[in-house]
């Protein structure tokens, strides 16, 4: 696993010239902060919550959401609740 605070996840795999690993990160980032946006005004009580973008070997990108465990309990019954 990176290092929360190396750039991109570099140091995962091995980086290819010529790869756009950096439109990856950017869609992370963006969806990233989309989503503790949605989550944040859906749910204030929440607590804190990190969107971390990286990007993945392929290109993609990835986002990791740090979150308090009794939130992601809390947060995983609601999907049950709403599936």
């Amino acid at each position: 696993m990176a290092d929360v605070d190396e750039p991109f996840g570099m140091g995962e795999a091995l980086w290819i010239p010529g790869v756009d690993y950096v439109g990856g990160w950017r869609d992370a980032a963006a969806a990233g902060a989309e989503l503790v946006a949605a989550l944040s005004a859906a749910w204030p009580e929440a607590g804190p919550l990190t969107a971390v973008a990286q990007s993945a070997p392929d290109s993609t990108g990835v986002v990791r959401l740090y979150l308090p465990a009794a939130t992601a309990q809390a947060l995983a019954e609601l999907l049950r609740a709403a599936a």
